[in-house]
């Protein structure tokens, strides 16, 4: 930090360490083992939609690019809360490739100028009852949190905070519970 943003208290933001991403597969067979939970083979990345035909278009040319036979499936969808998410999904669930294919679409969102309107993204998960629970990636920390939802704005925080003991170690997990974001409306864990 330099002596300008010292004085003002401003620090500079963290960079996303988008490769933590590739630290999934492992808590996977983590969660497996000591949880019961298997993975879903979906996955999404969230982001702020923005104005304008310039946003418009580069989008389209997003999907369009990731689509292609190149890229990993994916579906776009728009939640009641203003934002979009891009759903990734392998069949059969397989943790590695789905994190392959997230990856290449935060690095693509990243190209066209999206960044700064990035969230997060979710690997999702179930229950040995069935329920979700998602592994959510916070762009903006560059850390990872649990999410749990058992309806409509409720969630089990005692689950989440089992997965975070379990986790521990893992992968980086974010410390303060505060910025456990709940994110209602994700489509990959309904």
């Amino acid at each position: 930090m330099g002596f300008w943003s010292t004085i003002t208290g401003r620090s500079e933001p963290v960079r996303p360490q988008l490769d933590a991403l590739f630290g999934i597969p492992g808590a996977a067979i983590q969660l497996q083992v000591a949880m019961d939970m298997a993975p879903t083979g979906f996955g999404a990345v969230c982001y702020r939609k923005a104005e304008g035909a310039a946003f418009l278009d580069a989008e389209k040319r997003l999907v369009e690019l990731l689509d292609s036979d190149e890229g990993p499936d994916v579906d776009r969808e728009d939640d009641g809360f203003g934002f979009t998410w891009l759903i990734v999904r392998t069949d059969p669930p397989e943790p590695g490739s789905l994190v392959t294919d997230l990856h290449a679409v935060n690095s693509s969102l990243e190209a066209e100028g999206f960044a700064r309107s990035l969230l997060c993204s979710v690997v999702a998960f179930r229950t040995s009852a069935g329920g979700p629970v998602g592994l959510v990636y916070r762009y903006a920390t560059g850390t990872f949190y649990p999410f749990v939802p058992t309806g409509s704005q409720q969630r089990d925080s005692l689950l989440e905070m089992n997965v975070r003991s379990t986790l521990a170690g893992e992968l980086a997990l974010e410390p303060d519970l505060g910025k456990w974001m709940p994110i209602w409306g994700c489509p990959v864990l309904r």
